[in-house]
């Protein structure tokens, strides 16, 4: 492989690893920010709370927001660069089992990661089953014409914003199908006794993500000019970017959480432009990520230096990590639960099922910093070997992980 058919592959990776890396800073974050989880809204906890906030906080959680969108444009691009060996058939037929392998992961493997509860008294339905459930669509709509591909993704994106509208969201609001697809907002549904799913990620809009990232596929053919490739991702990087600028400026359409002039000075008005809806993602969440995203992909392209190899390796292993990191810092949650006084009694606590969990957990932002950086080291040994074993090996079963 020649250094530029290189590079324009490990671009990909690279971006995803450092999404991946920052990922980790918010689930840290859910793990050890001091916060009362009884309460299904702790104002002194929420990032985005333009009451309480402050900038520190609010950046802590606003990077993070990149990371699922980045990570499923690319889990798009990626499926496209897999159907360059594989017929559409074989190709629609590995979307399906992976995807299916996704929504067991999220709700047994990924679950007890979150939880730690052996009896599964909730069960999460986030970004992995987002994930396999748009595999598992899109394992049907991939079979057809590139074009009409991009055309359905772009009107998903851009179009599904529609339902914030008073009449169409009336009479969406309470659909059980809906929430699944389009409207969920952390939606808890009890499925037997004592046991319940929550729905934090609905996986339409991620589908419309998943499909547009398989169209930007087409830009890493090996045909492909790479001068072309990155004239064309600085003109689309420049566009959404700007665009996003321009209707969150507007308060037209996009987002239903209009920013407005904040009491508390131009500092916090500023976040509030920034402060947009993930759950599900509006159109500008996705302007706002995407966007640089694409201009990132550039530069990745044109330098190769040690920090880039390092976000190569967790960028070639993500599913590894994402498991794995989940673990290690429950573990770390329970040093730190034993180690800040709490006890046996403690483990379980009273109306909250992540066990370890108990109000006054953690640390301040500066801890969690000192635990994420910890976690992302500590993992680099594994992944990199991980990533080697599957260099050199090719079993079925590697694809799937």
């Amino acid at each position: 492989m020649s250094t530029v058919s290189k590079n324009r592959i490990q671009s990909l990776d690279i971006l995803k690893g450092l999404v991946m890396i920052i990922m980790a800073l918010d689930h840290v974050r859910d793990f050890l920010y001091k916060a009362d989880l009884t309460q299904t809204s702790d104002l002194t906890s929420d990032p985005t709370n333009m009451q309480t906030t402050y900038p520190a906080l609010f950046f802590t959680r606003w990077i993070t927001h990149f990371c699922a969108p980045v990570f499923i444009l690319l889990a798009g691009t990626s499926i496209y660069i897999m159907g360059q060996r594989l017929t559409k058939n074989e190709l629609s037929i590995f979307l399906f089992k992976r995807g299916l392998w996704l929504v067991v992961l999220e709700i047994t493997i990924v679950t007890f990661g979150w939880t730690f509860n052996p009896v599964f008294s909730i069960l999460i339905l986030q970004v992995i089953w987002a994930i396999g459930a748009s595999m598992i669509l899109f394992g049907v709509l991939v079979r057809l014409p590139y074009k009409m591909i991009f055309c359905i993704g772009a009107l998903i994106v851009a179009g599904h914003n529609m339902v914030d509208f008073l009449a169409v969201g009336a009479a969406l609001k309470g659909n059980h199908l809906m929430e699944f697809l389009l409207t969920a907002n952390f939606s808890v549904h009890a499925f037997a006794p004592g046991h319940v799913y929550l729905i934090v990620y609905s996986f339409l809009p991620w589908t419309g993500v998943m499909m547009l990232g398989y169209c930007l596929g087409k830009l890493y053919e090996e045909t492909v000019d790479a001068a072309y490739r990155r004239k064309l991702l600085l003109t689309l990087g420049l566009l959404i970017t700007a665009g996003f600028v321009i209707l969150r400026f507007s308060n037209l359409y996009g987002d239903p959480l209009p920013w407005s002039s904040q009491p508390r000075g131009t500092v916090f008005t500023v976040l509030s432009f920034f402060n947009l809806n993930k759950y599900p993602p509006s159109l500008l969440f996705l302007c706002m990520t995407l966007g640089p995203a694409l201009l990132l992909l550039i530069w990745f392209e044109r330098i190769q230096n040690r920090v880039t190899n390092i976000l190569n390796v967790y960028g070639r292993v993500p599913m590894f990590y994402y498991v794995l990191h989940f673990y290690l810092i429950h573990i770390i949650v329970i040093v730190v639960f034993f180690m800040q006084g709490f006890g046996v009694n403690d483990i379980v606590p009273t109306n909250n099922p992540f066990f370890f969990k108990p109000n006054g957990l953690g640390f301040g932002l500066v801890g969690l910093y000192v635990v994420w950086i910890s976690v992302v080291a500590a993992l680099f040994p594994l992944c990199k070997w991980f990533s080697e074993y599957k260099k050199s090996h090719k079993q079925w079963w590697l694809s799937y992980i």
